[in-house]
């Protein structure tokens, strides 16, 4: 048995049995995660996977340091592009994002260390039972969003967090009758 929001599409089953919620300490992958949850706003993820080899061809293959270069002229190509999400304040963020992940990896080595201090180093391994007991947020969403925020970064509320958290196996949030849930459990452990 799988969770329930993955049943019922074969480009979600595909990312729910091989990624959603696999640990992920490699930064560009993280980044890709971040940027990718940042252009979900207000839309589902199905979209967002629909489109997500566009968005490598598009973003650099989530390059950080290429988007952190990124110019008006590259924004404006990038908002005419319809692979994508042509939205000017998503595609604005992603690479002030970019610039922001290039400063925390300065300062602690990689976006990794940063990130997963927020979850004390660990998967977090929930026990849900149906799909109506996951939460929008938590307090370590809350508090990664708050920190992300103060140093400059966009988009990044506590849903889009914790959703990112989610995705990165920062939580372990497969239900419990789920056959991932014990997979991810012993790849965290």
């Amino acid at each position: 048995m799988r969770c329930d929001w993955a049943r019922y599409n074969q480009l979600m089953q595909k990312y729910h049995d091989e990624e959603w919620g696999v640990p992920v300490h490699n930064d560009q992958l993280l980044f890709e995660h971040l940027i990718l949850d940042v252009f979900q706003a207000g839309l589902s993820w199905q979209t967002i996977l629909n489109k997500r080899e566009q968005f490598r061809e598009a973003f650099d293959e989530f390059s950080i340091e290429k988007i952190a270069a990124y110019n008006n002229k590259k924004i404006d190509e990038l908002t005419k592009n319809p692979g994508i999400i042509r939205n000017y304040q998503k595609i604005e963020a992603a690479v002030a994002n970019a610039k922001c992940v290039l400063e925390i990896q300065q300062e602690f080595g990689s976006f990794a260390t940063y990130i997963w201090q927020f979850t004390g180093g660990t998967t977090i391994h929930n026990h849900f039972e149906k799909l109506t007991d996951l939460p929008a947020n938590s307090s370590q969403s809350d508090a990664m969003s708050r920190d992300l925020r103060k140093r400059g970064f966009k988009f990044t509320g506590s849903t889009i967090c914790y959703a990112f958290m989610q995705a990165v196996g920062m939580f372990n949030d497969h239900l419990t009758s789920c056959f991932r849930y014990e997979l991810i459990l012993n790849l965290s452990n």
